[in-house]
């Protein structure tokens, strides 16, 4: 019965996966100002691409900088940022971001 369980969920996020897949152009249009804003707001810099990729809302501040090596301030004032850009959800404590991203979002040029 474990093992029918543990298919069944691995069938499910596979389904899932491939539904965020088909629907990434959608979504890009729908957050296209949230994701321009995400992107000035966090610039050229990688260590803070890298943070926001940990901003699920599982962490705390200090285990993102801990994971990423980021600056504990840069990582503090990037928060306050997207905050103040109505990107985060929650209180910031434990950032989430509040739009989705695909996992090559920083790589290359704004589109």
């Amino acid at each position: 019965m474990v093992d029918t369980s543990v298919e069944l969920l691995s069938a499910i996020q596979e389904i899932r996966d491939l539904v965020r897949i088909m629907a990434e152009p959608a979504i890009a249009e729908h957050d296209k100002k949230a994701r321009t804003e995400l992107r000035r707001v966090v610039g050229s810099s990688g260590s803070k691409a890298k943070a926001v990729f940990f901003m699920d809302g599982s962490r705390t501040q200090a285990a993102i900088q801990k994971v990423t090596g980021i600056n504990q301030g840069h990582l503090s004032t990037l928060v306050k940022q997207l905050n103040a850009s109505k990107l985060l959800a929650g209180d910031g404590k434990q950032p989430k971001l509040a739009i989705s991203i695909p996992p090559n979002f920083f790589e290359g040029e704004a589109k």
